[in-house]
């Protein structure tokens, strides 16, 4: 049983979902996305909601029920609403800077580090250490944070790198720390 796939998914207003074959279309005020929808499973709307149901209850169509939905749901909170993620840069030398659409980073190497945002997401700087990442599709959103945060994860002893502004990292404590007693 599906307990994901089984919720019914409210649209706001100016929000439209239209299927067509395999592909379901969510259109709202922030733009247009396209869903896959496999096999099996198919879309009804039902007035300002959408309902995805499953033709059988084989196991693999039984597993793509909740993905569908939950991936339809990220759809329409997208072009309603959209996605935003905010990194911080801590360290000394530390800074972002933006040459077009590209985020060029100084992240503590001997060389700069240029990211290209994935398509349909817009990088902004309100400071040199403050990076956000807006879009209206979550995974593009989601994979940019994630290769900006990859260039320099947050360590655990100083807490210097690149993290999620709600990220909480543990720091250890040092070997001077513990010390002979």
């Amino acid at each position: 049983m599906s307990r994901i796939g089984n919720k019914h998914i409210d649209l706001p207003s100016g929000v439209t979902v239209t299927a067509e074959g395999n592909l379901a279309k969510v259109t709202g005020p922030k733009g247009t996305l396209e869903v896959k929808i496999n096999e099996g499973i198919f879309i009804e709307v039902e007035g300002s909601k959408v309902v995805v149901k499953r033709a059988n209850d084989q196991k693999q169509v039984k597993q793509n029920h909740g993905t569908v939905r939950a991936n339809l749901h990220n759809a329409v909170v997208g072009v309603s609403e959209g996605y935003k993620k905010s990194l911080e840069m801590r360290g000394i030398g530390y800074k972002a800077q933006l040459q077009g659409d590209k985020v060029v980073l100084w992240a503590g190497y001997s060389h700069t580090v240029t990211i290209v945002p994935n398509k349909g997401v817009k990088v902004t700087l309100p400071s040199p250490t403050e990076i956000d990442v807006e879009g209206i599709d979550k995974q593009a959103v989601g994979q940019t944070a994630a290769r900006i945060r990859e260039v320099r994860p947050p360590e655990p002893y100083l807490g210097k790198g690149i993290r999620y502004k709600d990220e909480h990292v543990a720091t250890k404590e040092g070997k001077r720390a513990g010390g002979k007693k």
